[in-house]
């Protein structure tokens, strides 16, 4: 998709503050500093669209992002997240349950994982809903540049066997730095996403 029009249009909470226009929603999750944000940026050839850190917890809200209003990418904030407090740990739980629950223009979830390790117990939890969601999903395997090309397909197959993903399933290797996944996983949404 040629992407010439894209904004954060809000940040929510809770229900009551998501966009009321029905375009279909994909939401990107996955653990602190996966690499949500600068995934986002590399898919709608921005650079600082959605704001990057290398320390994790960046994102505290949901993001809506508003692409070519055809369509919105929704920045979740990450899970697994240890230096915030229990509180805060308990509201970003109720404000994503909330948003995966309710959210009828959801169609699809993208559960980002690093490349270079095996899925966590918060990845299993989530692929865990997605599953009983019934949502479709893709899983992309991040920071691909930070292991050799050759090893990329080892991993892949590590990660599918740790989330025991099916052939229905699909794995999409990504580096927002070296450019590479993108067009394959723009291919993916704009079918899921009928756009």
């Amino acid at each position: 998709m040629n992407i010439n029009n894209v904004e954060l249009e809000r940040t929510a909470v809770n229900q009551s503050q998501y966009p009321t226009e029905k375009k279909p929603e994909a939401a990107f999750v996955g653990r602190s500093n996966v690499g949500k944000s600068s995934l986002l940026n590399y898919l709608v050839n921005r650079k600082s669209l959605a704001r990057t850190s290398s320390s994790p917890g960046k994102t505290r809200g949901i993001n809506f992002y508003n692409v070519e209003d055809k369509l919105y990418f929704v920045d979740l904030p990450g899970y697994g997240y240890a230096k915030v407090s229990r509180n805060e740990k308990d509201f970003w739980a109720k404000m994503i349950n909330e948003y995966l629950h309710t959210r009828e223009e959801l169609k699809l979830i993208v559960l980002l994982v690093d490349i270079r390790h095996q899925p966590t117990e918060l990845d299993h939890i989530m692929l865990e809903w997605i599953r009983h969601s019934g949502l479709d999903l893709v899983v992309a395997a991040t920071k691909a540049d930070k292991i050799t090309k050759s090893a990329i397909s080892e991993q892949l197959e590590v990660i599918s066997k740790a989330l025991v993903l099916t052939e229905m399933d699909t794995i999409i290797p990504v580096s927002s730095s070296k450019k590479f996944g993108r067009d394959e996983l723009w291919e993916v949404l704009r079918e899921k996403l009928r756009v």
